[in-house]
């Protein structure tokens, strides 16, 4: 299912790219990526040096098509001192449990393989920039 999430993906993006912002676009894809199962998580996440806000979502979810490329974006502009995992909730249900997600979207943010900070639901800009500079400790 990973490969037919890319391609809904791209519409949202293609706009964006063709007003001079693909180098954002670009940048952000590195910091941002999608599980592939369990060990990948641990070594991504779990085990990643810095902190990691994980998206938990599900394609059939309208709330999260709008912040999965909201976060994204305001994960992009911290330069890298915060990573993306996206973690579609059908594909890895043994995660979703594993970490009590009842509702998508969820987010939780992780620093050293501790969850320390979640919220469940939409967030304008703003909030989600504090949420990340909370997380990365700015």
């Amino acid at each position: 299912g990973l490969p037919l999430q890319r391609l809904l993906a791209l519409p949202t993006r293609g706009p964006l790219a063709s007003h001079g912002r693909a180098f954002g676009t670009s940048a952000g894809r590195r910091n941002t990526f999608n599980v592939q199962d369990g060990s990948d998580f641990q070594d991504r996440v779990v085990n990643s040096p810095k902190p990691v806000v994980v998206d938990f979502h599900a394609q059939w979810c309208g709330p999260c098509k709008i912040l999965g490329p909201r976060l994204e974006k305001l994960v992009a502009k911290q330069e890298g001192k915060v990573l993306m995992a996206k973690v579609d909730i059908d594909d890895h249900t043994d995660l979703a449990i594993e970490y009590e997600v009842s509702a998508v979207p969820t987010v939780l943010a992780m620093k050293n393989g501790d969850v320390v900070d979640k919220f469940v639901g939409i967030k304008d800009e703003d909030q989600l920039e504090a949420f990340l500079k909370k997380l990365i400790g700015a």
